[in-house]
């Protein structure tokens, strides 16, 4: 399939770089100051969802209620927490094998897209130095609703001009997974089978599909 494939769609966090230890930083900062025990395994849960609903699972966790407002100001804040880390990114943080893939795709005349929730994508690839590689950038501040809704990577498609059956999405997250197959994308895991089961491929990395 990937030797057919017109158009790819890759999300950011996980995929292209690591970026979810500094969410993981700054959600933890923020539970330690409610008192809510959060983990590294609590952190998977919140993997390819938005901000807002990854708020709403710690506060589950917490067992706790907070008013909208008061929900705003915490994510607000872990925002600017997060934002502290990344401004520090630079290249070297580019996973395994992702820039010689892209590469790779775009000498084949592949169209590439991003389609990452992240509201904070195009400020990564430009600190990472990636931003020319892709021909769409679609993130959070362009689709209002969250993985697993496929509209994302929709948006990708029709961004690219190809159909979803012409594109290949490249995910970490279940909730990722489960998007890309609801737009009817042939979708490739990055990570773990037990995670990505559905996935119609699972690669440990992007370093793996480099010839």
């Amino acid at each position: 399939m990937l030797n057919r494939i017109k158009g790819a769609i890759f999300d950011l966090d996980g995929v292209i770089v690591d970026t979810a230890k500094y969410h993981y930083l700054a959600w933890k900062w923020l539970a330690d100051q409610r008192g809510i025990p959060f983990t590294e395994h609590d952190n998977e849960r919140l993997k390819g969802v938005s901000r807002m609903r990854s708020l709403d699972i710690i506060l589950e966790i917490g067992g706790l209620t907070l008013s909208d407002e008061e929900k705003e100001e915490m994510a607000t804040r872990k925002n600017e927490l997060y934002l502290e880390y990344i401004r520090r990114m630079d290249e070297s943080e580019i996973l395994p094998g992702a820039k010689e893939y892209i590469l790779t795709l775009r000498d084949k005349g592949v169209r590439i897209a991003l389609g990452s929730a992240s509201k904070n994508a195009v400020f990564i690839l430009e600190r990472v130095g990636l931003s020319e590689l892709f021909d769409a950038i679609i993130d959070g501040t362009k689709v209002s609703k969250a993985k697993p809704d496929p509209e994302v990577f929709l948006v990708a498609c029709e961004s690219l001009d190809l159909s979803p059956e012409d594109c290949a999405v490249f995910e970490d997250a279940a909730a990722g997974v489960e998007a890309a197959k609801a737009a009817g994308i042939y979708v490739i895991g990055i990570g773990s089978t037990d995670v990505l089961g559905d996935a119609d491929e699972i690669v440990a990395g992007l370093h793996e599909l480099v010839s």
